[in-house]
């Protein structure tokens, strides 16, 4: 190990240690185990997610065990009491269990969904009726379709099935077929392809407009787009194919066009936008017949609202906002009553809350400081106030606050420190707060829109005497001053720690644009893997570099056109810090990640071959050129424009300068990063001659967890690969068990 002089491991220690969290590990003397993470015995009590209502109430679907029947229950705000049953399944014979539900607008009506069918990450197809509260009848609405939606009158529900839109008529069950033009990989017509699910977020790609009159839809043109065809291992005789159009940086995107569908007429017409590559959003306005699209160009730096005239169908331009990188896509455009909007951007570096005119005029920035909004809730114009949620209280926490339009009274609603969230009752008069720290498992409370806490919910106070019963080190906040930037850090060390021996150190990171894995939070499944870690003597930690969110524009954006420069030079700089504390041993320093994450490992054991001794890469990216348009080229632009920035920062190029030990895993069955980004890591690693270990998880998908015993297995193979590759030779010796 490297020695340095007093003065600079003060220094060090200073840098490193000025904003540690002083939580207190707990007191217990067990261990944990693997067994126990994924068998979900630390698992803590959480509430359904809940559906606001008009006026202060909500709703809940629970399950009967005794009756086997799915219920929607009705629940008060102010008392948080169920008021009523709106339906229990077991007065349904043909629907005693279903597994969702959406009110209609004035909450007459259901809509109930059963026997769902999983497409992609967000989408899937299932059996939907609309049950009529008052009268208690059932009535089908259609089997495999997708995204059912009331119209705001209450009297039809338009739905996607096959890749055409459809429209029934509750009254006499009459069925419209808007378009007629869909095929599988080919035309898509009201719901989004994949890239655009996957990516833009969103998967119902139309929308009724207020009166009824009108729904706008996206038609998506695949033809041009190739096909990607994925292997089916299956459990029949013979393998099949999973085919679907993917376009992979640099290639043809789905033409994708706006349309209006007339309901009176039964006509449709197509909406000229002018120039673009992505309708990324769409949206209908205060008023009857003004549609707002959203548009973005290829480089995704020049981002257009668009107000659609649905009488005349024309189109003009009401806000264009530009940017020397992205501009990001969210859902936090609101009209107000006067037909002003409030929008939010990073135009003055962070992102913050605007308001303008309905003309697209700034009238004022609402929020304003070196600090990032990181969620909108909305606005009450009653008390002419915005509701959002912010890292004011510093970027590792969350708190939830409320403004003036103009400005004025800003109030901290939530906790000061910790990850603070708000489920606002739709009238904005009360919300329910999740609140959780690295020392604080989640506690849901009742709060007013003024802040004060009418009621604890759940306290996981059970919970918290039962993790006090294993042996859990505090995860300890800090700084750590690298390549010039102040980075976020967590670390973890063993409960027993001492100073005066040496441990290995293993670094998880994931690193994407705008990410963070710093943050004060509860424990996530990963947290308690890396407690039984350091229970066998291994030190954690994670450096949020450059690149990563919520630290302003500019840092978040430093990164463009080199995914995986400076995010990896920030990770084997902290790397080489790290190791000059006495207490860490410079020779055992592995690195793990998922996704990004696992391209950014795979990046640095290449080219951290001095500092890294171990790495484990999880589903990674080892070319952007394998990777989807969409993401890939906001941050990239296209492989012909940028093939250095492509290359010099792909693994498969660097594949020759592994020394340290090396585990590779993926999922067959992985339609977001293709194992073909691992296959081609091998054949690097192969025509190289270098060694290295390798997971293979036959149709498992991005996240490695379907079947018995996946995550369980997994886990266990990069515990054994932890145990043998990252020794901890100068202190005692450490069995790590699974």
């Amino acid at each position: 190990m490297r020695k340095i002089s007093l003065i600079a491991l003060l220094l060090l220690f200073i840098q490193c240690n000025s904003t540690s969290d002083n939580n207190q590990a707990t007191t217990g003397s067990k261990n944990i185990t693997l067994e126990e993470i994924w068998g979900g015995a630390f698992s803590t009590e959480r509430m359904n997610a809940l559906n606001s209502m008009n006026g202060d109430f909500y709703s809940l679907l629970n399950y009967n065990e005794e009756t086997n029947s799915s219920t929607v229950d009705k629940y008060s705000y102010a008392t948080l009491e169920k008021v009523e049953t709106v339906v229990d399944g077991k007065d349904l014979k043909d629907l005693p269990r279903f597994s969702s539900y959406s009110f209609n607008n004035d909450e007459s009506k259901l809509l109930l969904g059963t026997s769902f069918k999983k497409v992609y990450r967000r989408s899937f197809k299932g059996t939907y009726y609309v049950y009529d509260i008052k009268s208690k009848k059932l009535q089908l609405i259609g089997k495999d379709i997708q995204e059912p939606t009331f119209s705001p009158d209450n009297k039809k529900v338009a739905y996607a099935k096959d890749n055409n839109l459809y429209i029934k008529n509750l009254s006499n069950n009459a069925v419209t077929k808007v378009t007629r033009d869909g095929k599988t990989n080919n035309i898509i017509n009201g719901t989004t392809d994949w890239v655009y699910e996957e990516e833009f977020g969103f998967v119902r790609a139309f929308e009724w407009s207020k009166n009824s009159r009108y729904i706008a839809f996206l038609r998506f043109d695949e033809s041009n787009v190739r096909q990607f065809e994925m292997g089916v291992t299956g459990s029949k005789l013979y393998p099949t194919e999973h085919v679907f159009k993917y376009p992979k940086a640099g290639e043809d995107n789905a033409k994708v066009s706006l349309h209006m569908y007339n309901v009176g007429s039964r006509s449709t017409r197509k909406i000229g936008l002018g120039n673009y590559e992505y309708i990324a959003r769409l949206k209908w306005s205060n008023q009857d017949n003004i549609l707002i699209a959203t548009t973005l160009n290829r480089h995704q730096n020049d981002l257009k609202l668009h107000s659609v005239n649905a009488l005349r169908s024309s189109s003009s331009v009401l806000l264009n906002e530009t940017d020397k990188a992205y501009v990001d896509i969210h859902d936090n455009l609101t009209f107000l009553n006067d037909d002003s909007f409030i929008w939010t951007s990073e135009k003055d570096g962070y992102n913050h809350i605007y308001h303008y005119d309905k003309n697209g005029k700034l009238i004022n920035q609402v929020t304003k400081g070196e600090w990032e909004v990181t969620n909108y809730y909305g606005f009450n114009p009653s008390k002419n106030t915005i509701y959002y949620q912010s890292v004011e209280n510093g970027s590792i926490n969350r708190g939830v606050y409320s403004i003036g339009l103009d400005g004025s009274n800003k109030k901290l609603l939530s906790n000061e420190d910790g990850n603070n969230s708000a489920s606002f009752s739709k009238n904005l008069n009360y919300f329910i707060n999740t609140h959780s720290s690295s020392t604080t498992p989640p506690v849901y409370a009742l709060y007013s829109a003024e802040g004060e806490m009418k009621k604890t919910i759940i306290d996981n106070q059970k919970f918290k005497e039962k993790i006090a019963e294993y042996k859990m080190s505090p995860k300890e906040f800090s700084t750590i001053n690298i390549n010039g930037n102040d980075l976020n850090m967590w670390m973890i060390k063993p409960v027993d720690f001492n100073e005066n021996k040496e441990y290995p150190l293993l670094m998880y990171q994931y690193s994407g644009p705008g990410s963070q894995s710093v943050s004060n939070r509860w424990n996530g499944s990963n947290d308690y893997w890396y407690q039984m870690l350091a229970q066998q003597g291994i030190i954690i930690a994670c450096v949020d570099g450059r690149g990563t969110g919520l630290k302003g524009s500019d840092f978040k954006k430093m990164t463009y056109k080199e995914l995986g420069k400076f995010e990896v030079e920030d990770q084997i700089a902290a790397a080489k810090k790290l190791g000059e504390l006495p207490y860490i041993d410079a020779n055992n320093i592995g690195i793990w990640g998922w996704s990004y994450g696992g391209f950014m490992s795979t990046n640095c054991i290449l080219k951290g071959n001095d500092v890294f001794s171990m790495a484990i890469a999880v589903a990674p990216v080892t070319s952007w050129r394998f990777y989807d348009t969409v993401y890939t080229e906001r941050y990239m632009r296209t492989p012909q424009e940028n093939a250095s920035g492509y290359d010099d920062n792909s693994p498969i190029n660097y594949a020759d300068q592994l020394k340290g030990k090396y585990l590779l895993v993926h999922g067959t069955g992985d339609d977001n990063v293709h194992a073909q980004n691992t296959m081609r890591m091998i054949n690097a690693l192969v025509e190289a001659n270098k060694p290295f270990d390798l997971a293979i998880y036959p149709d498992r998908a991005h996240g490695i967890y379907k079947g018995k015993n996946t995550r369980l297995h997994l886990y266990e193979k990069m515990t054994a690969f932890i145990k043998e590759n990252l020794s901890n030779q100068n202190s005692k010796e450490v069995e790590i068990k699974g």
